[in-house]
């Protein structure tokens, strides 16, 4: 069979001396793994390429594969081997006890360093059925004096594989129960022994093969280069050696450059587009009191946001030294009557040390709350990326802590009109949302009050937040008399909008993999 010129010349240096290996042999010989790369003299990792380069042309086939199973220690049975394997601790501890008189009860044992309370628990078992543990009145341990055929198999067996591996068939069939009892398995990987399979194949040349390999030896087999260099076309020895064939059509490896984490680049942009677009930062801390996270925003104490299964309460210190009593003031009037602001109130008795207590920030509304007391420029324009806390179950849109652009914008001629052009940009510019709608909604801080929604290529549509106009309830006991516009949007759900994420908790992947290759916003 003849072979083109063009495979002949595609054959790398580590393919042909596989092949000039095999040739050497009488007709139809046929080497297993490690015949062939000893006789090759080629590094595993060599060998290995070579042989898949081979495989995919064509020119070797394998005669024979053969699986091996082969056992070696892990991690942990060196551990083991070193010191004592958790079944050798528990009947060392055992004998002990009965040696001293002393009571030894599970307890006892699991308060040891270095015993998982599981493990323990597990080996007792393992030697009570052997019949060399005792469980007695009141809980206790007591050893029967037999020994233990586990013991003894684990600990000759930590032994012979610290001096080697060894193929699982060459172990008595007591010995493979016992490896495996004591083998890594699937969401048990804290064991001494590990069972890998050793695959071994017996190659031949393919008539492809012996046609290359002939080939080869008529033609001769010139030392492969990849640099002409001037040292060669002085003494003209380049006619002596082979340049390696250049294939443009491969694709050139991947360069694995820095970069930032894809949702740290998706924050800096909107930042960046909000600064841009004439808005300045505010900022608040993340354990809050009630009253700026909810009290400042008209939401009455006896609010259900307010439960402990929506908010996180920090345990120590449990409320707020000092805060400002003025404010606290003015704002506990207008729940309880209405004050100025012509509203009637809740109609409760404010309790001043339930504003005090301390919670993690549960919405960046609370900024907007802080920024309204600090006396704001008007007409002004704020924002805010805040972190929020709050309990929820986890799932491909929610989480329990979670990034919100909160943003205010005050002035005389602000209006409902003005916000609803506002959310439309922000979810075509920053969520990059083909789709959006706004449907009415109820929050005790705003009316009228709106939900932006936005529809995701796979999840379809998601809600990514509430908006509207501040009551008077809310802006005059701050200090502040014009229409103010507010809006909370999930900037993590926006993030899986236009970064094409399907599940929200691939925002703070460690993966390097989907980091490299998620598109940023830009």
């Amino acid at each position: 069979m003849d072979i083109s010129s063009a495979v002949i010349d595609s054959l790398h240096p580590l393919e042909i001396k596989v092949l000039t290996t095999l040739s050497a042999r009488q007709p139809g010989t046929a080497l297993d793994s490690e015949q062939l790369a000893s006789a090759a003299e080629l590094e595993p990792s060599q060998f290995s390429m070579a042989v898949e380069w081979l495989l995919a042309k064509e020119l070797i086939t394998i005669q024979a594969e053969t699986v091996t199973p082969v056992v070696s220690l892990t991690k942990i049975g060196e551990e083991y081997y070193q010191g004592a394997a958790p079944i050798e601790r528990v009947l060392d501890a055992a004998r002990e006890a009965a040696g001293t008189g002393k009571r030894l009860t599970i307890p006892d044992l699991q308060s040891q360093d270095g015993l998982d309370p599981s493990d323990v628990s597990k080996v007792v078992g393992r030697l009570k059925k052997e019949g060399v543990l005792l469980i007695v009145q009141g809980g206790c341990i007591e050893t029967t004096g037999r020994p233990s055929q586990t013991v003894e198999a684990l600990r000759t067996l930590l032994k012979q594989m610290h001096e080697s591996s060894r193929a699982l068939v060459e172990f008595s069939e007591g010995d493979r129960r016992v490896i495996e009892d004591y083998a890594v398995k699937r969401g048990n990987a804290k064991e001494p022994f590990r069972v890998d399979e050793r695959v071994t194949r017996v190659f031949m040349l393919s008539p492809s093969g012996v046609s290359a390999a002939a080939q080869l030896l008529q033609q001769g087999v010139a030392e492969e280069v990849s640099q002409l260099t001037p040292d060669m076309l002085k003494d003209g020895s380049w006619r002596q050696k082979r340049f390696r064939k250049y294939t443009i059509s491969l694709r050139a490896p991947r360069v694995g450059t820095g970069k930032k984490h894809p949702y740290r680049e998706f924050l800096d942009a909107v930042k960046t587009k909000l600064v841009s677009m004439g808005f300045q930062e505010m900022r608040g801390p993340l354990v809050e009191t009630e009253f700026w996270n909810m009290d400042a925003l008209f939401m009455p104490q006896f609010h259900p946001a307010r439960d402990i299964h929506d908010v996180y309460f920090v345990k120590q210190p449990t409320h707020a030294s000092a805060m400002d009593e003025s404010v606290l003031s003015h704002v506990a009037q207008v729940h309880q009557h209405g004050a100025e602001t012509g509203s009637t109130g809740w109609g409760y008795s404010f309790d001043i040390q339930r504003a005090k207590r301390l919670v993690l920030r549960s919405q960046g509304t609370a900024v907007s709350a802080r920024t309204l007391a600090a006396s704001p420029s008007i007409p002004g324009k704020y924002f805010s990326i805040a972190r929020c806390f709050r309990y929820d179950q986890v799932d491909a849109t929610h989480a329990t802590d979670f990034f919100q652009v909160e943003g205010i914008v005050l002035g005389e001629d602000i209006n409902f009109r003005t916000l609803l052009g506002l959310l439309n940009l922000f979810a075509r510019e920053v969520a990059q949302a083909k789709e959006v709608k706004f449907l009415p909604a109820y929050f005790p801080f705003t009316e009228p009050s709106v939900e932006l929604h936005v529809r995701h290529p796979r999840l379809g549509w998601m809600e990514l937040g509430g908006a509207g106009l501040f009551r008077p309830e809310v802006t005059l006991p701050l200090g502040v008399t014009v229409p103010v516009i507010a809006w909370g949007l999930g900037l993590d759900r926006m993030a899986m909008v236009a970064l094409g994420i399907h599940d929200i908790r691939e925002l703070f992947t460690d993966n390097l993999e989907l980091i490299r290759t998620t598109r940023g916003l830009f």
